[in-house]
């Protein structure tokens, strides 16, 4: 999984490349800059669930079950997104494309769908007592990660249903859909971090203030995308938001601060 993680900085590399040198359309339809972010986020994603997998409890079959079907899963998503765009064709909302492009797109649609099945297998592991007993400070932040994972991954399914990332005047899902996978980096590390600062009284509190601030902040994104409207305006939500997700830097600032300190001693 490691390397299917890393073959996707390879291909945003090369999607990178085309840009600065030939830009980013290609025909009607293709556009080489979302296969460059499409594989950028998959790398990192897949490289973050590599990362936290063995701490998942999960017998060593399932987690190999788990990790060759995504593996496979991911394959198919890089080679629709990337072989499509730089054929010119959208590779989810097409127009008037050939019974290739068709087959293309619906199997994208069924694996999309069969990624979030098998992360939800994989998520579900984590709420189990065998995890959170082997890793419970590590474990907990990873149960938060797993619910933004799954709001971001409703974003997606919202994205197919739709047929378009945008929605009402100026409500654009993608944020949504971007910034919960994001979780997956951010509040395991914060937990870490807790576990080598603070006391054992306020580990447990600290990091479920992390995950509720980081699913506050991800809620109130999806309410305002929901309404139509811009995360980016200064309306309630997005002040709300914003603010959810500056206080977890700011958290995590004292306890990168705290930690170094240890160090010093």
């Amino acid at each position: 999984m490691v390397l299917t993680g890393l073959l996707g900085f390879l291909l945003a590399g090369i999607c990178a490349v085309w840009v600065l040198l030939y830009g980013a359309s290609v025909g009607s339809e293709g556009d080489v800059s979302k296969a460059f972010s499409f594989n950028a986020a998959l790398g990192i994603f897949l490289l973050s669930t590599a990362a936290i997998s063995p701490f998942s409890g999960m017998s060593r079959i399932s987690r190999t079950v788990f990790r060759w079907s995504y593996i496979l899963l991911a394959l198919y998503s890089y080679f629709a997104e990337n072989v499509q765009n730089f054929r010119g064709v959208d590779p989810r909302f097409h127009s008037n494309g050939s019974p290739f492009d068709y087959v293309v797109s619906n199997t994208f649609a069924f694996v999309a769908l069969l990624l979030v099945l098998f992360y939800l297998f994989f998520g579900l592991s984590f709420f189990r007592k065998k995890a959170y007993n082997l890793h419970p400070e590590l474990v907990l932040g990873i149960r938060y990660s797993m619910i933004a994972v799954l709001l971001s991954m409703a974003g997606g399914v919202w994205i197919s249903f739709l047929q378009s990332r945008y929605t009402g005047l100026d409500g654009n899902i993608i944020w949504l859909h971007g910034i919960g996978f994001h979780a997956l980096q951010i509040i395991p590390v914060a937990a870490l971090l807790a576990k080598h600062a603070l006391s054992e009284q306020l580990r447990s509190w600290w990091i479920h203030l992390t995950g509720l601030l980081y699913l506050l902040g991800l809620i109130a994104v999806g309410w305002q995308t929901h309404l139509g409207l811009s995360v980016l305006e200064l309306s309630l939500f997005p002040l709300l938001a914003w603010a959810s997700f500056l206080a977890i830097i700011a958290m995590g600032g004292i306890l990168l601060y705290k930690n170094v300190k240890n160090k010093q001693r």
